[in-house]
């Protein structure tokens, strides 16, 4: 995960600090990082991962769901990352119910608006696409719907993916890659716990599709560093990182809505101590 490290050293030397909506940030502008997983799944080493909060997310966003109760089912505990949005003074006026954190990712992914009143599966479809028509320049999920930013108890940051197959010697469709844009970047708490998430959704894709997930790549449009975790960043930068882990998914599962928690195991993670910050809302 030196890549991630890179980023991080890259903010602190080279950032402009901010004053914006829930404090005062160090960020830089537009950066990429690419995650080879044949090299190994990029679960940063050099502090530990949540990850059951990670796998629990990202099959909420899967189901669909904009309910934190939800997800704290899945979870198994009775807070979650999203708890805080949940019962924040701003959305709670326009909570529907207890929870209710409106039409966020996952709802855009399974349930876009349409004008008419239905509804597109971006999600479904895509894999569709990708299993009938792999070449095709259209292999894209977005959670950003300018007309109901204001229905979301936060706007999506990672906000938009596309995918891109990749064909053996023979031309027969072989690698699936996946670019993910996001908006604003959280490098210490937020982006560590995006390029796990999004390896994740890859590979899950991948095997639903029977191609071999293939490279990670993500565009960080404001990427930046809470003043209050300057000193967390600076402890980090200090270990080094360890090897990288391997994902293991049940191999039986073929339908994207399948996957539970106890069908995604990371196999010899090995991380340093937590460093422990505080989420801004």
């Amino acid at each position: 995960m030196k890549k991630y490290l890179n980023l991080l050293d890259d903010v602190l030397e080279n950032g402009v600090d901010r004053e914006g909506r829930n404090g005062t940030t160090r960020a830089v502008f537009a950066r990429q990082a690419r995650f080879n997983l044949e090299d190994g799944f990029p679960a940063v080493t050099t502090k530990k991962l949540a990850w059951k909060a990670v796998v629990s997310e990202l099959l909420w966003f899967i189901e669909g769901s904009g309910d934190d109760n939800r997800l704290k089912e899945i979870l198994g505990k009775d807070k979650t990352i999203w708890s805080a949005n949940a019962n924040a003074d701003y959305w709670k006026p326009k909570a529907k119910f207890d929870g209710d954190l409106g039409r966020v990712y996952g709802v855009q992914w399974r349930s876009w608006q349409k004008p008419d009143g239905s509804t597109v599966d971006q999600l479904a479809e895509v894999i569709e696409r990708i299993k009938n028509d792999p070449y095709d320049r259209r292999l894209i999920v977005s959670a950003w719907n300018p007309g109901e930013l204001d229905l979301m108890a936060l706007p999506p940051c990672h906000m938009f993916f596309q995918f891109f197959v990749t064909p053996d010697e023979s031309g027969k469709p072989a690698k699936l890659s996946l670019h993910m844009v996001q908006r604003s970047c959280d490098l210490f708490l937020g982006v560590p716990f995006n390029i796990a998430s999004y390896a994740l959704l890859l590979s899950m894709v991948a095997q639903v599709t029977g191609l071999k997930p293939f490279e990670l790549v993500m565009s960080f449009n404001d990427l930046h560093i809470y003043e209050d975790h300057l000193d967390a960043v600076k402890e980090q930068l200090k270990r080094e990182p360890m090897d990288l882990p391997a994902l293991k998914l049940n191999p039986d599962i073929k339908n994207i809505d399948d996957f539970t928690m106890d069908d995604i195991e990371l196999e010899g993670y090995k991380s340093h101590d937590t460093i422990k910050a505080k989420m801004a809302v």
